[in-house]
């Protein structure tokens, strides 16, 4: 009897410590990403012909996904993986808030990467774009109005088609940083991720209009980043 008991407690203990590594590493690609949006944003706004100051105090939200293969596109159900963080309030004008995970998909883009790693931010320019894409699959230039976003200090040089757009996009690849058109790429949550980055079933809208969790460790230089460069959102 003592034999058996024995091997029922270790049968339990091995149960239960293989079930909590199981979970412990379930979100190490999550993590993985988050922390390299954080180190993507945090070298972008580190650069001379960067993000122009302006463009960015009026963004209610960034979107940034970093490493983007062109391989990975060569299949369609292929995409790329990020996160997306927005102002806390209800106005969009506080704080940077925790982040949700994001999925962009399918566009031309693929044929622009080339065969290098390349770093995409997405600024989203509205509470409408913001909104739409925190509750369901969006497809830039069709759903939300898109244009390559201006670089350098200054906007002054923007169009004016790329002044009312609701989300501008740039890149990153070689080093090089400049403004490129997603236009035909769609942009969703991806709470399957977000189940994994924060341990429980959760909405991309629950994390970022209801403050329903506090933004992980991992989110830390990204939201450092962002709350210095841009603490505020200006009209």
């Amino acid at each position: 009897m003592r034999k058996v008991w024995t091997s029922l407690v270790t049968a339990l203990f091995l149960a239960a410590f293989t079930g909590s590594s199981v979970t412990a590493a379930d979100d190490v690609k999550e993590v993985d990403r988050v922390e390299n949006s954080g180190k993507v944003m945090s070298e972008i706004l580190n650069v001379p012909d960067d993000i122009p100051q302006d463009i960015l105090n009026k963004a209610y939200c960034v979107v940034v996904l970093p490493s983007v293969l062109k391989a990975a596109f060569i299949v369609g159900a292929s995409y790329g993986r990020g996160v997306m963080t927005c102002r806390r309030g209800a106005n969009f004008d506080g704080p940077w808030g925790p982040p949700t995970m994001m999925a962009l998909e399918g566009g031309s883009f693929g044929l622009q990467i080339g065969g290098e790693a390349t770093d995409f931010v997405l600024l989203l320019m509205s509470d409408r774009s913001a909104k739409g894409i925190l509750t369901s699959k969006v497809k830039l230039g069709a759903d939300a109005s898109a244009a390559a976003g201006p670089v350098g200090r200054t906007a002054a040089a923007a169009t004016d088609a790329t002044m009312r757009a609701e989300i501008l996009s740039y890149s990153r690849a070689r080093g090089a940083f400049a403004g490129v058109s997603l236009e035909g790429s769609t942009l969703r949550p991806d709470n399957d991720a977000n189940k994994k980055l924060y341990g429980k079933q959760i909405s991309a809208e629950a994390i970022v209009l209801k403050d329903a969790v506090k933004a992980p460790p991992s989110a830390k230089q990204l939201l450092h980043t962002l709350n210095v460069k841009s603490p505020h959102r200006r009209p």
